[in-house]
Formats: C-alpha cells, sequence, structure tokens
C-alpha cells in the first residue's frame, strides 16, 4: 500500500473535514491528535476505492488561546499525513504571519519615501 495524502481539508463550524487518498483499496484506521493526546470522536467513510473521507468535530476543550496544531496520521504510526491550525486569543509575538504583515507596512513606508524622494529630484 502506498503512504496516504490528505489532498483537503476544511473547518466549518466547529466540524474538520479532510479526504485521503492511498492505493491498496483497504481502509487504514486513521486519528487525529493535539500534542500526545488522541482526539476523539473521528469518523471515516470511503468515498471511493482508494479515498476516505474524515470527520471531527473539534472538542471546544482543543480552543483557546495562541496556536493549536492538530496532525493527522495513521493509527499508532508518528509519521504525519498532515495537519491543520486553530489559531485564536492575542497574537503571540513570535507568530510568523505578525512578522510578515510588520515587513509589509514597512517596505510600503519605504516604497512611499523613495517615490517622493524620487519625484523631488525630477522636478
Amino acid at each position: 500500500m502506498s503512504v496516504p495524502v490528505l489532498t483537503r481539508s476544511t473547518l466549518n463550524s466547529g466540524l474538520w473535514e479532510g479526504v485521503i487518498e492511498c492505493c491498496g483499496g483497504k481502509a487504514p484506521a486513521f486519528e487525529v491528535c493535539l500534542g500526545q493526546r488522541v482526539l476523539p470522536g473521528l469518523s471515516q467513510t470511503a468515498i471511493g476505492h482508494d479515498s476516505w473521507t474524515l470527520t471531527l468535530p473539534i472538542p471546544g476543550e482543543c480552543i483557546s488561546e495562541g496556536v493549536q496544531t492538530f496532525v493527522i496520521r495513521e493509527a499508532g504510526a508518528r509519521v504525519a499525513i498532515g495537519h491543520f491550525s486553530l489559531i485564536a486569543g492575542a497574537p503571540a509575538d513570535g507568530d510568523l504571519r505578525g512578522e510578515v504583515a510588520l515587513l509589509r507596512a514597512e517596505i510600503d513606508m519605504l516604497k512611499q519615501a523613495f517615490r517622493r524622494q524620487f519625484e523631488q529630484r525630477q522636478v
């Protein structure tokens, strides 16, 4: 059997849904983990010979301040097939998205200053 691949992942109204594809026809067992904890409630439905839909209602106690990363893997395996993250509350100081937004704002300021300087020299 080939390695399972997470091909689609959505999160809507607290319900995560993902599509796993792999060859072999026999449905492997999957699990979703948060840290070392395997989350209960994962359902698995065949949608084709080599595809399965996984559905997991996100438990309320898993939603908290900061970044929570959920890992999808074959049951008992340590290798991740895929993952999804929830970000809630105040952004962390080291959050990469915040750093990128700050860099973009600084680049915009530099572009404006450069254009003003260039326009003044043209006159």
